[in-house]
């Protein structure tokens, strides 16, 4: 059965659950919703989205440094009480995420907060590469569908796979850990930098904004 974006959308209006979760789901269950639901059940996946409703305002700013000074970055892990915020998993997390900025250079933290003018304007690129490659009018959507996720795959941090698992996304090994830790856990933002990209003065406003935050 094709799975169909609708189909998506109706599951995750109903389970709250992401959607690349719930397209897996589907594909498990061959497009039975219900089957999808408890399909969700069954691995935590649905109880994990539950969590993600409540309020994360404690947390970390890990800091990452590589090649000598070279690239610098910072992120933000929020979780729901300082506990967490101790705990070694919760930690660790939040260094390979900072490992993960410094060498696979996202720009969104999740798709939500892509501009809809740069996704058009993504869509208008891969549409125009598909002409020219000669590629069948009839497919063109698809084929930009498929290419657009690939461009997640890059920009996106959530979309992008694990630094120390590519076997999953960094949204499934956060989904892990939510389930793992019993907290909602989210990340907030993140900035990277490299020496030469004169981005010294968006570090700056991030550190002021923490401090106040802090203060």
């Amino acid at each position: 059965m094709e799975i169909t974006a609708s189909l998506v959308k109706e599951l995750r209006e109903l389970t709250g659950v992401g959607m690349m979760e719930c397209k897996k789901a589907l594909v498990h269950s061959n497009g039975d919703i219900d089957k999808a639901i408890d399909y969700l059940r069954e691995t935590g996946v649905a109880k994990a989205a539950k969590k993600a409703g409540r309020i994360a305002s404690e947390g970390i700013v890990e800091c990452y440094v590589h090649m000598g000074g070279r690239i610098g970055v910072m992120v933000e892990v929020n979780c729901e009480t300082d506990f967490a915020a101790q705990n070694a998993d919760f930690k660790a997390f939040a260094k390979d995420l900072a490992m993960q900025i410094a060498a696979n250079r996202p720009e969104y933290v999740r798709v939500e907060d892509i501009p809809a003018e740069v996704v058009e304007h993504e869509k208008e690129i891969v549409r125009q590469q598909a002409i020219n490659e000669g590629k069948n009018p009839n497919f063109l959507d698809k084929i930009i569908e498929g290419r657009l996720k690939k461009f997640y795959e890059d920009a996106v941090l959530l979309n992008q796979a694990y630094i120390k698992d590519d076997s999953m996304t960094v949204q499934e090994k956060l989904t892990q850990l939510i389930q793992k830790i019993g907290e909602n856990i989210s990340v907030r933002r993140f900035v990277r930098y490299e020496r030469g990209e004169g981005l010294e003065k968006k570090v700056d406003n991030f550190v002021e904004e923490v401090m106040n935050q802090i203060k």
